[in-house]
């Protein structure tokens, strides 16, 4: 039987000196191309780091571990890894999280 509990993924994209505006437009795209597309897709949105290593980072939830696999080989996540390839300072940072319910269930999980 698939795992039908909820995946959070953290992926932080940290662009080569005078990189960030090309990564940034590339994750904008991803963004939307994911929104459009990705079956699964319950959140995808895109922020800047404002305190420590400089980046932007992607947080996404996905319905199911299943529905990221096929996020992770459809056609929006491969055409963001080939857009930033060269404009990263660093490999692409990508955890995935499972939730610990705690507290209040809408305030306790995203």
């Amino acid at each position: 039987m698939p795992d039908t509990q909820p995946v959070v993924v953290v992926a932080v994209f940290v662009p080569r000196p005078g990189k960030r505006d090309e990564v940034e437009a590339a994750v904008r795209n991803a963004v939307a191309a994911t929104h459009a597309d990705d079956r699964g897709c319950e959140l995808y949105a895109a922020h800047e780091s404002i305190r420590g290593r400089e980046g932007i980072v992607i947080i996404e939830k996905w319905a199911s571990a299943e529905e990221l696999q096929m996020h992770g080989s459809g056609k929006a996540f491969a055409d963001l890894t080939a857009a930033v390839g060269d404009l990263l300072a660093e490999p692409l940072d990508v955890t995935v999280l499972k939730p610990i319910p705690a507290g209040d269930p809408k305030l306790g999980a995203l």
